[in-house]
């Protein structure tokens, strides 16, 4: 019989038979995997070993599974003549390309069965699952993601808009994908989504679920150095200030202003505690939670004059409780507009705008660019230039107001 070399971390392998006629058939035999079931006695309990390092522990059957493919490829037992033998030679380096082919193909579709079956999945619970485990601060962002791509599926591939598997969602399908985000989102959102999109579809290709990244050269294009969403000025911020109205969050109402008048983000303003605050040299120290970790300027630096002092409020024992106790972004957004039309101001505000309305206001009193890029927590200039272009419109907006002058 032909003797044929197989390496060890070679799959599938090529192996060869002995026919009952005399000839030697070559297959191929793919390794995918073992399975592990408990040994039990009679009464169903897991049989353990007694004796050596295993004591203790459970008895296991062991199952490795297999599957084999014929070639069809058949090989002279005894060769005896010059061409016989160069038959066998090239009968085994043909099955040698197969075998080589059908590996590539293995690694590229995963034939094994855990993740052919992966692969079968619908997208949408694979998303949702990795929702379910998420613990980062963006998962909000995360969950707009998928109620995107969700909407999206309904409106322009209504077969795929209750399952569609991950091989499925192809580059294709991301540019009209990313086309619907633009169409629906204002300002940077569109953006913000799409990267969030992108960091689940990242994490299918990392475990092997899907096997190209749709969203590659796909580029969700957004003008970041324009200001697009709506800014309340001094007098309006006076005017939301001195509004009241029956069953207000008090804490809502706080840490609101207070963004109004530091700049902080709604996910930086949720997590402060009292810690936070040094009542000594009336400043605010944190971390921001976007950049934390990836970013030596995440630490702010703020500081507190009275007002700002009057609505954090006194020490209190315990240091670690929390300034505000917001409930959900959700609900502050929605006591937020609820309060923003109370006021009598007909603007679309919602919470980041706070952030925005900071940082305009600020260069609209005379501050440099540097100060409020370090207030702000950027580790450059280039985020805060558009506020110096808002500050730049609003001023064109004023002079373009006043009657006209006529000479």
């Amino acid at each position: 019989m032909a003797k044929l070399e197989n390496k060890t971390k070679e799959n599938p392998k090529l192996e060869q038979n002995t026919l009952s006629d005399g000839r030697i058939s070559l297959y191929l035999e793919y390794y995918l995997g073992r399975e592990e079931t408990p040994v039990l006695d009679k009464n169903g309990n897991p049989v353990l070993y007694e004796t050596g390092k295993m004591a203790g522990k459970p008895k296991v059957h062991i199952k490795h599974n297999r599957r084999k493919e014929n070639l069809q490829l058949y090989l002279i037992a005894k060769p005896r003549t010059p061409a016989e033998r160069q038959q066998n030679k090239e009968t085994l380096a043909l099955a040698a390309k197969i075998r080589a082919e059908r590996e590539q193909q293995f690694k590229e579709t995963m034939l094994g069965y855990r993740l052919k079956k992966d692969r079968d999945i619908n997208f949408l619970d694979y998303y949702q699952a990795y929702i379910d485990s998420y613990t980062k601060k963006d998962l909000r962002m995360i969950k707009i993601a998928l109620n995107r791509f969700k909407d999206f599926l309904k409106e322009q591939y209504p077969l795929y808009e209750f399952s569609i598997k991950p091989d499925l969602v192809n580059r294709d399908m991301m540019e009209h994908f990313v086309e619907y985000l633009q169409s629906r989102s204002v300002g940077e959102g569109a953006k913000s989504i799409y990267q969030r999109f992108k960091k689940v579809v990242r994490y299918a290709i990392d475990h092997e679920v899907m096997l190209k990244d749709p969203c590659k050269d796909v580029v969700c294009k957004v003008d970041d150095q324009i200001l697009r969403k709506d800014v309340l000025s001094m007098d309006e911020i006076q005017s939301l200030i001195q509004c009241h109205y029956d069953n207000e969050n008090p804490n809502v109402r706080r840490a609101f202003i207070l963004c109004l008048y530091c700049g902080l983000r709604f996910c930086d303003v949720k997590d402060l505690t009292y810690k936070n605050v040094d009542y000594t040299n009336r400043l605010l120290k944190f971390e921001q939670n976007k950049t934390k970790g990836h970013s030596a300027h995440s630490g702010v630096i703020i500081p507190l004059n009275d007002g700002l002092l009057s609505l954090i409020g006194e020490v209190p024992e315990d240091l670690n409780s929390s300034i505000f106790n917001l409930p959900s972004y959700e609900s502050c957004s929605k006591s937020v507009k609820r309060w923003v039309k109370r006021a009598g101001i007909n603007k679309h505000i919602s919470w980041h705008c706070a952030r925005h309305s900071f940082a305009v206001n600020i260069l609209n009193n005379g501050a440099n660019i540097k100060t409020v890029a370090s207030l702000l927590g950027h580790s450059g200039l280039k985020h805060t230039e558009k506020y110096t272009r808002a500050v730049d419109k609003l001023k064109s907006e004023a002079i373009n107001s006043l009657p006209e002058l006529k000479l």
